[in-house]
């Protein structure tokens, strides 16, 4: 029999219990609401993982990594995330950071309950007008 007072019938069901949190969830909120700001052309690294990346994400079958480039530590109350990010050309890099904290922060507080600390963004690279595009050049 518990004694402390601090759980039974007469307590808020609300109450009784701990609810925990994985990175990974809290990852996916954090990648979801900063590829949703306008200048983010991607997460992750640049270059030759990003391009391994899509490849991967176009397989049959697969998925597209929403939480690429983002990593999380997630405490009981609080949590910190470091994002990869590439941005695309032209763009304020300031102002995106900004919004992508601000995105992040709002999306993981209201969703988890969760304190942000802090929202740590390295821009890894810099989209380029007509990257996409299929190479035309001759072999």
């Amino acid at each position: 029999m518990v004694t402390d007072g601090r759980s039974g019938p007469e307590e808020p069901a609300a109450t009784r219990g701990q609810t925990s949190i994985a990175d990974g969830v809290v990852e996916k909120i954090a990648g979801v609401a900063a590829a949703e700001v306008p200048g983010v052309h991607a997460l992750g690294g640049g270059g030759l993982a990003r391009a391994l990346a899509a490849a991967r994400d176009r397989v049959p079958g697969g998925r597209t990594n929403v939480a690429r480039g983002v990593h999380a530590e997630v405490g009981q109350r609080q949590t910190a995330i470091d994002l990869d990010v590439v941005v695309e050309y032209g763009v304020p890099i300031p102002e995106v950071a900004a919004d992508i904290r601000e995105n992040v922060i709002a999306a993981l507080e209201r969703m988890t309950g969760l304190e942000v600390v802090e929202v740590n963004v390295a821009v890894n690279d810099i989209h380029l007008p007509g990257d996409d595009a299929p190479d035309t050049r001759l072999a």
